[in-house]
């Protein structure tokens, strides 16, 4: 935009909504329209759209005319996104250091054609609101996220990669002494 534009412009900055902001209006517009869902459905839209009600709003009307009903399948259907509950069980898998179970979860995910930057981001932002990690372990978690995000993010968008990262996940969940190698 040119400089006599910008001058005569004020910039406005919104944030995120939070998720029960946005599942209140998705309740609302549910009644209003007669749309058919969930509770669970509804979260998993707040989910997906992290925040922007405009798309909370448009993955709603797309999960409505695809499906009829709104459920977390149908959802993350419309959303393409890799579903959080298999996350959650790599999650689970990594906090009791069972890195074949990880790393099963993360190849299905794979397997069934998302990319790494959509697995990464999806893991990061389930391991944000994933409360059976202590705090350290979850601040842990979220620097190895970063640290593998960004070599993804460099082109290192591999199999491998998100493996690795499980392997490290992994690691964190048993004793210290058990991680050296001698």
């Amino acid at each position: 935009i040119i400089e006599p534009i910008q001058s005569r412009c004020a910039i406005l900055r919104y944030g995120k909504l939070q998720s029960e902001q946005v599942l209140h209006r998705l309740v609302e517009i549910c009644l209003a329209e007669d749309v058919k869902y969930t509770p669970e459905g509804l979260e998993a839209i707040a989910f997906s759209a992290d925040g922007d009600m405009r798309q909370a709003v448009n993955n709603l009307q797309s999960t409505a005319s695809g499906f009829g009903l709104i459920a977390p399948d149908n959802v993350f259907r419309v959303c393409d996104q890799p579903h959080p509950v298999v996350i959650r069980k790599m999650l689970e898998s990594c906090g009791r250091g069972e890195v074949d179970d990880a790393v099963a979860c993360i190849t299905v995910l794979w397997t069934q054609g998302y990319s790494a930057v959509d697995i990464i981001t999806s893991v990061f932002r389930v391991v944000k609101v994933y409360d059976d990690l202590d705090e350290d372990k979850k601040l842990k978690f979220i620097r190895e996220i970063g640290i593998t995000h960004m070599r993804i993010v460099d082109g290192l968008q591999t199999l491998v990669q998100l493996q690795g990262l499980v392997a490290r996940l992994c690691k964190f969940a048993l004793p210290e002494t058990a991680a050296l190698i001698a």
